[in-house]
């Protein structure tokens, strides 16, 4: 099967759909990452804080997967913004990945009561320039917290990783991350369960109309507004729906209805001020 990529500015690419490991546990990881890359998925996102690189970085050696085939993000946790401590933190998650580098590496939170994200982002610049890191971005980050990090280094991300789906569609951070060549990654694309995306008209008339689940619709909304995807899942019937949604397109009709059911209390994860 072959996935679309996504460009980034610094001229290396990221496969749009991925497999993610939020909330995976440790103990099931190297399953449900073995089970994705049997379906067909290259591209993996765990997170230092997940507590599961190492089943992550089992799942990939035992696979026999070439290294240059698939794309691996991993992401800094808040304690370990300060001083030289990112450094040692890119070494941990390496070690437990098997890994000599990672094709992303990202600021998991501004965590602002800290204020140390301007030396975390000064320090996965180093990162990126001794190899441990292909592409550099940032999670969670509102746009002062870019246009901070932007002004004390010179260095854009290359992707910001958001909440967001049809009721947080997050306009002011995707306005600005268009003007500014940053690619969006959508994180909680089907609203982690906590509102009833899948019944809504909108959705539901578009996934009958071309014969599939509202969860592909949802899924082929965030592709073909450019977004970069990762559902999570560990059952390998919905490993396989998530991926399948390559072969139809939603009309301009269609988007148009989703993109209207934007609203202001459709947030449901936490604020990158209440993350610290």
């Amino acid at each position: 099967m072959s996935i679309p990529t996504v460009s980034f500015h610094d001229g290396n690419t990221i496969p749009q759909l991925g497999y993610g490991v939020f909330l995976v546990p440790p103990e099931d990881t190297e399953r449900a990452v073995s089970e994705a890359l049997e379906v067909g998925y290259r591209h993996i996102d765990t997170a230092a804080i997940y507590r599961n690189e190492k089943g992550v970085g089992a799942a990939i050696a035992a696979s026999g997967i070439p290294r240059d085939e698939l794309f691996v993000t991993t992401k800094l946790w808040n304690n370990r913004q300060s001083g030289d401590q990112p450094h040692a933190a890119i070494d941990e998650s390496l070690q437990k990945l098997g890994l000599e580098y990672v094709d992303l590496y990202l600021i998991h939170w501004p965590a602002p009561a800290r204020a140390n994200y301007v030396n975390a982002w000064e320090k996965l610049v180093a990162i990126r320039e001794a190899g441990q890191a292909r592409s550099i971005g940032v999670s969670n980050f509102l746009v002062p917290h870019l246009e901070e990090i932007i002004a004390a280094t010179g260095v854009t991300p290359v992707a910001n990783q958001i909440e967001l789906h049809p009721a947080y569609q997050r306009r002011d951070l995707t306005d600005w991350a268009d003007a500014h060549d940053v690619r969006i990654e959508s994180w909680g694309p089907l609203g982690q369960g906590k509102y009833d995306l899948f019944g809504i008209p909108a959705i539901a008339d578009a996934a009958g109309a071309h014969g599939v689940s509202p969860a592909q619709v949802v899924l082929r909304w965030h592709l073909q507004h450019g977004f970069i995807v990762f559902p999570k899942s560990v059952r390998r019937e919905r490993l396989e729906e998530n991926i399948d949604v390559f072969g139809f397109e939603l009309t301009e009709a269609e988007i148009a209805a989703i993109d209207g059911l934007d609203r202001p209390d459709g947030r449901v994860g936490s604020t990158a001020d209440e993350v610290n």
